[in-house]
């Protein structure tokens, strides 16, 4: 199950960076919804490797194939397949590590777990299964267009450099004009001078990732242990190199008062809304009908171009010699893994309250969602 997300939108993730290819298994997709191969291969493109000098210059096309699920460009209502093949793997970059434990790397933890490990490029413990995910995202994607909901991400923050500006300031739709995807041209050059200097000093730097969810109904989401601030952490939180999830006012609520925290209902246009937002459009584990805005923090790559002491299977002393082609700072290329995980959850939990409102009903087709 570990390698399973979601209640009735789920996904199996499947593969290893060096092996034949990776994927994922697609199953609770409504029959009938329009599968755009382009959108999902554009949403691949962003994600996939060697897309400018401050990316792993891996050369992989990314290119998916359906094997199940699908016919005629719709979705069947059967578990979707999709298969993303590797084509460029360079194992031997990898043959010196074979028995050694890298830093900050699963090397040591899968070993003592499993009692095996595929050193090749990290094997399943690498970013390169999130392709997959990418892909059952880009699905997701078109289910919630035809909810109007909207799952958006960019870059805050490139180490201590950090975009000031809200999310309600910024015109997110000019995240993909630059390589380091933040909105703001000014701070982007900035990111990228500073990325790009890091990797000249073969070395590693985080970042930070914000998310926006527009288009949100109330109701998504349960009171207890199926949270929707909860689920969507947890997806972010699987996401390789995340140390921290945060959402609404976040860690910095707490230097507030609860007179200036308390989110204030108001009507208008004879709607029930708020004046402002620190709950981050979930209230109770519910959504709330506003915008649900999150940060994920994202750790340096682990694998840097420079010599590190370490240990072996045997409790040797040893020096890993930094080899391979490897992000100097992963943000750039995450920021459609988020989104991606981001559109699961909310695919997810949309299916879920359809469910629950079945439940009773004479009419089904009611409340089946729109397909096209």
């Amino acid at each position: 199950m570990s390698n399973t997300l979601g209640n009735i939108f789920r996904i199996t993730s499947f593969g290893e960076s060096h092996g034949a290819g990776v994927g994922v298994i697609i199953d609770g997709c409504p029959a009938g919804v329009t599968l755009d191969e382009s959108f999902i291969q554009y949403e691949l493109d962003r994600r996939k490797p060697g897309q400018s000098r401050i990316t792993t210059q891996r050369r992989e096309a990314d290119s998916f194939e359906f094997f199940s699920g699908v016919f005629e460009g719709k979705s069947t209502g059967a578990p979707i397949t999709v298969l993303i093949r590797n084509s460029d793997q360079k194992s031997k970059d990898y043959d010196h590590i074979r028995d050694t434990y890298r830093p900050s790397h699963a090397d040591f933890t899968y070993l003592e777990k499993y009692g095996v490990r595929d050193y090749r490029g990290g094997g399943r413990s690498s970013a390169r299964i999130t392709a997959g995910w990418v892909a059952a995202g880009a699905i997701a994607k078109l289910i919630l267009r035809n909810l109007g909901i909207q799952c958006s991400a960019y870059v805050s923050q490139v180490g201590e450099l950090k975009l000031e500006k809200p999310y309600p300031e910024l015109d997110l739709s000019k995240t993909e004009n630059n390589d380091v995807r933040c909105p703001d041209e000014e701070k982007a050059k900035e990111m990228y001078d500073y990325i790009n200097l890091i990797r000249k000093e073969r070395d590693t730097i985080g970042g930070v990732i914000n998310g926006v969810i527009t288009g949100v109904p109330v109701g998504l989401g349960e009171p207890l242990f199926n949270k929707l601030h909860a689920a969507l952490g947890q997806a972010m939180l699987s996401i390789n190199a995340v140390k921290g999830f945060e959402y609404g006012s976040g860690f910095s609520g707490v230097e507030m008062r609860g007179s200036e925290h308390n989110d204030i209902f108001e009507v208008e246009h004879n709607h029930i809304k708020t004046t402002t937002n620190h709950s981050g459009g979930i209230q109770g584990g519910i959504s709330n009908g506003q915008d649900i805005f999150f940060s994920v923090a994202f750790k340096p790559v682990a694998t840097i171009m420079k010599d590190q002491s370490s240990v072996d299977r045997a409790g040797n002393e040893v020096t890993v010699k930094g080899k391979g082609r490897h992000d100097p700072c992963v943000v750039p290329r995450a920021v459609p893994i988020v989104e991606a995980m981001s559109a699961i959850v909310m695919t997810d939990f949309s299916l879920l309250a359809q469910s629950n409102k079945l439940q009773g009903l004479k009419n089904v087709k009611d409340f089946l969602i729109p397909v096209s």
